[in-house]
Formats: C-alpha cells, structure tokens, sequence
C-alpha cells in the first residue's frame, strides 16, 4: 500500500449493452482518513459510494451505480476486505499501465508498481515535456490527454497477454473517469497534469491539497471512454 497517507482502493466497472456496447468501469483512490478505522476491512458499497463522491467528485448515481455493480461482479451482497478487489479477471486485468500481468496459476495481481512503466506513459504524451520547454507559448503546460492514454494502452496491449473485451473496456475506463476528474484546458491541448496523473497512477496518492471542483456524470465518463476507445482502434489500424 502507498505512504503518505492514502489507501489505494482498486474498484469495478463493467460493460452494459445499449445497442451497442457501452462501458462502465470505475477505478478510484480512496482517503485512508476515509477508511482508516477499517484498516481496508469490512468495506460496504455505501462506503465506497461516499469515498468516490468524496474524493472525486463523482454524481450520486454515477458513484452508487458503479459501486453496487462493483459489488456484483466481485459477487458480494454484503461487506468486502481490501484484498478482495484484486482477485484477478474479475475486476482486475492484465495490460496494466504501470503493473506486471498476474502470474499463471496466481489467483491475485501483484500490487508492486514497475515505476519504469510509469516513465514509459510519461513518455507516451505529446507533446512531450522538452518539447513544451522549449516552446514559444507561455501558457503550455505538459498535459495528458484521450489521445496520450490511448497510445499508452495500445503499447500495454501489444507487450502483454491478450484481453478479452470487457477487461479491455475496464482498463480504459478506468483513465476515463480521471481525465474528466483533473481536466484542464489550455490554447493548444485539453488534459490533465502529468504530475497530477504520475503521483495518482505511480504513488497512489492524490496531488497535495486538491479536492473536486466540479460533478463528474455517468454519461461523461462513458463519452470518454468511446473517445479513447475509438482512438485506440485508428491507431491500432496505422500501425
């Protein structure tokens, strides 16, 4: 688990079908002041509903809909332990961004963070942080956006395990729901902060004194996720 004071909480997100398939999937990072009288135990589908409003400014029925579908597909109807999320092909999948595929014959994930793949997804956005250096525009920050995220996965997808369809969806949506979380706009690119996303995905902490600004929706995160997942499939065909 990550210092400094936060408790990584891996949960679920799910595909549904509406003519075509549409995904939810739901990763968030709960406070461990949210869950420190637990210690990671005897966590509800409520808790989890007031730690992803909580921390992340998610809707009332975004957070109660992708907690109790999380609950579903781990198969619990009343309480889980911390340990439980990680079970592997259930909410869990391979393809990680920043951890290794789980071992044959493992029935958990690893949770050690391989912080060379976490360099490899800075890598991944363009602009790249040299490149705005030395740029003429002052108001050009190194953000990271659908795009960058889509280029990160294909590379995942293309050096690990192959990934069914619904565990695919997870994964992406799981960068979905935090690109519209810390989403920024400037003149030239509409993302979120490298910094903001290397602590998040490579600490497993939040940025220092942030909180939510703003109410994240269900139908934001799935336009989201159609966006990464159509750019994952023209860059997959340019290749």
């Amino acid at each position: 688990m990550a210092n400094h004071g936060y408790m990584c909480v891996v949960f679920f997100f799910i595909i549904m079908s509406n003519c075509e398939h549409i995904l939810f999937y739901f990763l968030t990072t709960i406070a461990i002041q949210f869950l420190s009288a637990r210690d990671g135990k005897n966590i509800s589908a409520m808790d989890v509903v007031r730690g992803l409003m909580s921390c992340y400014g998610l809707s009332t029925p975004c957070a109660m809909f992708l907690s109790f579908v999380g609950f579903l597909i781990l198969r619990k109807f009343g309480r889980i332990n911390l340990y439980e999320i990680g079970r592997h092909n259930a909410i869990e999948h391979d393809a990680s961004l920043v951890h290794h595929d789980t071992p044959e014959g493992e029935a958990f994930a690893p949770i050690e963070i391989d912080h060379s793949l976490v360099d490899a997804l800075v890598s991944d956005v363009k602009p790249s942080l040299p490149e705005i250096a030395a740029s003429s525009n002052p108001t050009a920050k190194f953000l990271m956006n659908y795009e960058d995220v889509a280029r990160a996965r294909v590379r995942r997808e293309g050096q690990c395990r192959p990934v069914d369809s619904v565990h695919a969806e997870i994964a992406r949506g799981e960068m979905a729901i935090i690109l519209g979380v810390w989403e920024v706009k400037t003149e030239n690119k509409v993302g979120v902060p490298v910094d903001y996303m290397k602590r998040w995905i490579g600490e497993e902490r939040l940025p220092d004194e942030w909180k939510p600004d703003h109410s994240q929706g269900l139908l934001d995160v799935i336009k989201r996720s159609s966006d990464l997942r159509l750019a994952m499939e023209r860059m997959k065909k340019e290749q």
